[in-house]
């Protein structure tokens, strides 16, 4: 009986075993739906959202670029579809071939493109952006290893006529120079993107999709007259060829609202090369620099000569220390302003003045002084204000401070009034000891043709948003001197044209007003004065009521051309004529 309860309480192996099975089932079911609780209650969101994530492509939508239009309509600037030419090295099999045939094709260094082309990298540019249509033609000749992918690419419609206003940007359409540097953020718009369920190479259909639409760049409406740009762009090549100088800028102000017609430079600047066409650079010491973007009627300072001596005449007339008709005696061509100046013309001592030609000693009212530019009679007009007021009056017209047009890297200009100078304030009155920038001159100038009211310059219109929204520019305005001060100088100006060295700035038909300018340019070092000069001239049309200013200069024209009456008023005159006609302004029935 004993053994026999013994044997009944020990458990059977097989039972043992088979109760073990089975505690590791109940566990491992436990486990599991512990698990799939986890999973698909706690987890479930965060789960999701991961596979989602590993499912889920994200590609980039750029957008369109604003485009850039003058006050007519023209297209200025635009973002076009191009294609990309590229290669994968390892899938080319006759590199040489390729690269002689595309070198040929697009002009590309056949030599570097088969450096390329053998070289050990994944992926290699042929060329960027290149027209549909050449792209095209290229990949027809079906070489192995060679692509294209579309990207966009900015163009310019008018070429090289609108550059120096425009800019350009760079190959990834980042704005490098000008409005497109300016405006850069306007107009590159806000990118999109596109989301989807990818599944291998396979999009997902049904799934989830998510697509954030780009929104196009702000479109710029500019104040240029393209064709009034192409015009006054002519007039300034044909001088730099007539004259030989090395370069020539004009601007073309609208008096009454400041808005800049026409800003044009040659050399010329092509947008498509980024680079100044001028053959010259080919010799120069640093070709790369020299074929550099410029533009010197925002950027250049020069000290403006005589064209200052309008800023001279309207501070005294405006003071009342002056009129029209007061003689100032004995104006002589040499004026000794410091003792012993003018003993010695080699010796380094400043405070000798002299009038462009020489001239006997007379008595001359203040408007025979300004007809004939004369110097020495110009400092004594200028010393009946003092050094104080006349830098009072250069400041309000201008000089010396931006203006604050809407474009990159504009010059300050420089007034060099130094502590003790005993001969700024007489340089200063005929365009010495001041350097200006044309735009500053052209914008001083308007403010006498505006009644004494000086305003912004700018270029920019308006901005146009993707919903058509505009954004109207803002100009401020100034009173600089009186209406009644403003007209006499207008008439003092009409006197230079008509009577005196402007001559060859008149047009036809029309009554002008404007003021030649010339003045040596400074040596390197900065320390004396050149043979050289810089020869301009600023004007406006029609005298009784002005519509636009036109301001010239010729940087460095032959001896035969050095003045400003010489090489700058003719262009003057081109310009001039072709913005009245232009605007529609009717002749004023003079003659010149």
């Amino acid at each position: 009986m004993a053994v026999s309860a013994t044997r009944s309480r020990r458990l059977h192996p097989g039972r043992a075993r088979l109760a073990i099975i089975g505690l590791v089932v109940i566990a491992a079911w436990l486990g599991m739906g512990y698990r799939l609780f986890e999973i698909q209650v706690v987890r479930a969101e965060e789960l999701a959202e991961q596979g989602l994530s590993q499912r889920l492509v994200t590609r980039p939508m750029a957008p369109q670029r604003g485009k850039i239009f003058d006050r007519n309509g023209n297209l200025l600037a635009m973002t076009v579809e191009s294609q990309s030419l590229f290669a994968v090295p390892d899938q080319v099999t006759e590199p040489l071939w390729v690269a002689q045939q595309i070198g040929g094709y697009l002009g590309v260094d056949a030599d570097a493109l088969y450096e390329r082309l053998t070289s050990d990298l994944d992926f290699v540019y042929i060329k960027r952006q290149v027209e549909g249509v050449l792209a095209e033609e290229i990949l027809g000749l079906e070489m192995k290893g060679v692509f294209a992918h579309p990207e966009p690419s900015r163009v310019y419609p008018a070429g090289p006529v609108a550059s120096h206003v425009t800019g350009f940007v760079d190959i990834d359409g980042n704005g490098q120079e000008g409005l497109e540097l300016v405006y850069d953020d306007e107009l590159r718009g806000t990118p999109g993107h596109a989301e989807y369920e990818r599944a291998g190479q396979f999009i997902i259909p049904q799934g989830y999709t998510n697509i954030v639409p780009a929104i196009p760049g702000t479109d710029l409406n500019t104040t240029i007259d393209l064709p009034l740009q192409y015009q006054a762009q002519e007039s300034c090549v044909a001088a730099v060829e007539r004259t030989g100088a090395d370069s020539c800028w004009a601007i073309v102000l609208s008096v009454e609202t400041g808005e800049v017609l026409a800003m044009v430079g040659a050399p010329i600047f092509d947008p498509a090369t980024r680079q100044t066409v001028d053959p010259s650079c080919d010799e120069a010491e640093d070709p790369v620099t020299c074929r550099m973007f410029s533009n010197f009627v925002v950027r250049g300072i020069y000290e403006p000569g005589s064209t200052q001596k309008m800023i001279t005449f309207a501070a005294a007339l405006e003071e009342g220390e002056v009129e029209v008709g007061t003689v100032i005696p004995e104006v002589d061509d040499e004026l000794e302003v410091l003792e012993g100046a003018c003993e010695d013309a080699d010796d380094d001592v400043l405070g000798c003045y002299e009038d462009f030609e020489e001239h006997e000693t007379a008595d001359m009212t203040v408007a025979e002084i300004f007809t004939a530019s004369s110097n020495v009679g110009t400092i004594k007009v200028a010393k009946t204000l003092g050094q104080d007021r006349l830098i009072e009056y250069i400041e309000k017209f201008g000089l010396g401070e931006q203006t604050g047009i809407d474009y990159t890297v504009e010059a300050s200009g420089i007034l060099r009034f130094d502590a003790g100078c005993q001969t700024c304030w007489s340089s200063a009155a005929i365009g010495y000891s001041v350097a200006a920038t044309p735009l500053q001159m052209a914008a001083a100038y308007a403010t006498i043709g505006n009644d004494g009211v000086w305003m912004t310059p700018h270029i920019v219109r308006s901005q146009v948003d993707a919903d058509g929204e505009s954004q109207v520019a803002g100009v401020e305005s100034r009173q600089v001197v009186s209406p009644g001060t403003a007209l006499l100088m207008r008439e003092l100006l009409a006197s230079v044209v008509e009577d005196g060295t402007g001559d060859a700035g008149a047009v036809e038909g029309y009554r002008v007003g404007g003021k030649t300018g010339t003045a040596n340019k400074l040596s390197e070092d900065g320390k004396s004065y050149t043979e050289e000069t810089r020869a301009s001239f600023v004007g406006m049309a029609p005298i009784n009521d002005p519509e636009v200013v036109v301001a010239v200069v010729v940087d460095a024209p032959d001896y035969d051309f050095r003045t400003g009456g010489l090489s700058a008023a003719p262009v003057f005159s081109e310009i001039m004529e072709q913005a009245l006609h232009r605007l529609g302004v009717s002749p004023d029935g003079e003659e010149q």
